[in-house]
């Protein structure tokens, strides 16, 4: 009987860190320093070095996950007239 953690459960883990680590880089634009402290404090609860390496170890995956871009939302401006009314 093999004792210790789960291989599958162990990728499915990294697996959600990398997509937790793409989204905050990628998607939300946030620095890699305040990825790690994120994902470290707030998200998985391991160390800052584990985190950094469970990314390094496989950021191959990366390139094979389907990770969809986010669409784009366009943000409406303000029209001249509206600018017109300031107090």
């Amino acid at each position: 009987m093999v004792k210790g953690r789960s291989s599958n459960l162990i990728k499915l883990r990294n697996e959600a860190l990398l997509r937790r680590y793409y989204y905050w880089t990628e998607i939300r634009r946030i620095r890699f320093d305040d990825t790690y402290r994120i994902l470290s404090e707030e998200e998985f609860f391991l160390s800052i070095d584990r985190i950094r390496a469970i990314i390094h170890a496989n950021l191959g995956m990366l390139d094979n996950m389907e990770i969809k871009p986010s669409p784009r939302v366009r943000r409406s401006r303000p029209s001249r007239q509206l600018s017109l009314f300031k107090d």
